[in-house]
Order: structure tokens, then C-alpha cells, then sequence
């Protein structure tokens, strides 16, 4: 008997002991999640149509509301959807209240980031840092995050879909991809769609790459596939299909295929080649900027020269006294007086 009391005693204590654990655990989870996605910032907000903004600097706030409208309706017709909710955006020059906002999950190279559970954009402000990137294409991009993942009902689609469909949108192809791209074919750099998903871990060249293949793939699809293809892959993401048969049902190939197809149409557009025109049309592009510096110089130098000898002229003494040789003699027409 007293060895059940005993029991009883010791089961009664590991309860107790078990319920605090419970409650402590809890406590850390919560505490964790409010550090995470509870920060805030005291910035008053400028409500529009769409979007809600939180801006230090308030001289962008028109055109912001402008390209991410307009980016709105891209996404609206990529989608078929009607995006209804109205996204946070914040644009912030304190480094503190950006990192409190995306809760140190962001690779120092980033600029912007979508935090999709939160239907929030945040971006460093133009005013403070070094972008590397319009604001207007920043905007535009984290905005094809949210609409993804809103149209996924955060299913998560592949790393490089996601990635690819904001580069369509924001239109950030430039110079510098060509290149990127076309050293990546010639030295066989080349990053499988899949691995995009730890771009986040890679250092910014290879991210540059990573980025640039996300575009070309999304830029692949629709243009062998339609955008149809894209409305149907997101729906069956959101239907919890697995990313292969979801890939199927949209365009008839499978992920490994669609993967080989596409590689397959890199090698013919970047190679030794193009490599080499890119190249070369750089260098000649920084020539002619050169050239054009040295003219603008050569002329500026040159109006300076004439303003010089115009000033010059004007506080000359090198007057004309008349004859040295008879410093008296005057024309008889100017002395008609004395006669």
C-alpha cells in the first residue's frame, strides 16, 4: 500500500514536472514568434487603394504606389487572380527596424525581401544604401513573391519559379546576366533548377547566376508553354501535387525533362561566342565612354581658353599710340581749325 502511495507520490511529480516543461516550451515557442514577426515599426502609415505604406522618406511614396499597381496588374494577368488583399510595404533607412522586420533571415547581399505570412514587403531605403537595384525594380519584385504565394496559398512552389516569375515582372534582365550566364556556360556553371533553392547560401556571383537561370526558366515555360502552363503548375502547387507532377500536368513534361530541355536551349544561347561579343561590346561600350568623357573635357577646356582670351582682350594695354616715329603728326582733316 504504501508503495502505490509512493508511486502514486512520484507519478503526481513527474505530471507536474512534464506540465512544466509544456508550458515552458510554449513560452519559448511564443516568445520566438513574436521576436520574429511581431516587430513593429513607429512610422505612420499612408494608406492607398492598394497597398499600405510605411516610408521614411516620404518623397517615394507616389512612385512606389505607381510601379507596384502597375506591377499589380502584370501579376494579375500572369495569374489569372484577382489579388485582392492589400499588401504592408515598408521602405526603411535604419538598419535596425529592417533587420527586426525580417528577423535576420536574409542574406547580406539582399536588398528587399516579401515575407508572404504577413502579406509585407520591407526594402532598404535608396536614401542609405547601395542597392544595386532600382527601387522601382525591387518593389516590382518582392510584389511577384506575394502574389505567388498568395495564388500557391503558400505551398511554397520551387525556389526557381518563384524567383523567376519576379524577375519576369520586374524586368531586371540586363548586361551583366549576359555575361554572367554566358561565363557560367563556358566554364560549366551551370546550376540545376533544383539547387536554387539554397540561394540564400550562396555568395553573390553564384547567386547572380541562380537568379538569371530562375528568369530564363520562367521566360522558357511561358514562351513554350503559355502562360497557362504557369496558372496550372500554381494550382496544382496549391492542390499539394509534388513539384514533378505538378511540372507534368502543366506542360506534359516531367521535372528532369523540362530541366534537360531547358539546359539544353542555355547551351545554344550562351556559349564561347556570345561570351566573347558580350565581352567585347562591354569594352567597347566603355571605350565610347571614355572617348565621349575626353571630348566633353576637351571642349570644356577649350570654352575656358576663349573666355580667357576674351578677358584678356578687354584688360589689354597694348593700345595703338599713332606714328612712333613723328608722335606729332596729325591728318590735315582733323586740324582744319587752325588754318
Amino acid at each position: 500500500m504504501n508503495r502505490l502511495i509512493i508511486n502514486h507520490k512520484l507519478l503526481s511529480s513527474d505530471m507536474r514536472l512534464i506540465k512544466i516543461c509544456y508550458y515552458l516550451l510554449i513560452s519559448i515557442i511564443t516568445f520566438s514568434f513574436s521576436n520574429s514577426f511581431g516587430a513593429t515599426i513607429d512610422i505612420a502609415p499612408v494608406e492607398k487603394e492598394h497597398f499600405i505604406y510605411y516610408f521614411d522618406e516620404l518623397q517615394y511614396i507616389e512612385l512606389s504606389d505607381s510601379i507596384l499597381n502597375s506591377s499589380r496588374q502584370k501579376m494579375i494577368n500572369l495569374l489569372q487572380d484577382s489579388l485582392p488583399y492589400k499588401p504592408s510595404v515598408y521602405v526603411l533607412s535604419n538598419l535596425d527596424e529592417f533587420n527586426s522586420l525580417v528577423s535576420g533571415r536574409f542574406p547580406d547581399w539582399g536588398a528587399g525581401v516579401a515575407i508572404p505570412e504577413r502579406k509585407m514587403i520591407v526594402i532598404k531605403s535608396p536614401m542609405r544604401f547601395n542597392l544595386n537595384k532600382s527601387l522601382e525594380q525591387l518593389l516590382a519584385h518582392e510584389y511577384a513573391h506575394l502574389a505567388v504565394s498568395h495564388k500557391s496559398l503558400f505551398n511554397h512552389p520551387p525556389r526557381w519559379f518563384n524567383e523567376g516569375v519576379a524577375m519576369y515582372i520586374s524586368e531586371e534582365w540586363g548586361w551583366s546576366n549576359n555575361i554572367a550566364m554566358g561565363k557560367a556556360s563556358v566554364f560549366g556553371q551551370f546550376i540545376g533548377l533544383q539547387d536554387i533553392e539554397l540561394v540564400n547560401r550562396f555568395n553573390e556571383g553564384k547567386a547572380q547566376v541562380a537568379y538569371a537561370e530562375s528568369y530564363l526558366a520562367v521566360r522558357y515555360m511561358l514562351k513554350h508553354y503559355g502562360k497557362n502552363a504557369v496558372k496550372i503548375f500554381l494550382e496544382q502547387i496549391n492542390s499539394k501535387k509534388s513539384i514533378d507532377e505538378a511540372m507534368y500536368i502543366a506542360t506534359g513534361s516531367t521535372m528532369n525533362e523540362f530541366q534537360n530541355d531547358f539546359e539544353s536551349s542555355l547551351h545554344k544561347q550562351f556559349n564561347y561566342a556570345s561570351l566573347f561579343m558580350d565581352t567585347i561590346f562591354f569594352w567597347i561600350a566603355l571605350a565610347g565612354i571614355v572617348v565621349y568623357a575626353f571630348f566633353l573635357q576637351f571642349k570644356k577646356r577649350r570654352e575656358y581658353y576663349k573666355k580667357w582670351e576674351e578677358e584678356e582682350k578687354l584688360h589689354s594695354t597694348d593700345f595703338d599710340y599713332g606714328d612712333s616715329d613723328n608722335p606729332e603728326h596729325i591728318d590735315d582733316d582733323d586740324e582744319a581749325w587752325r588754318q
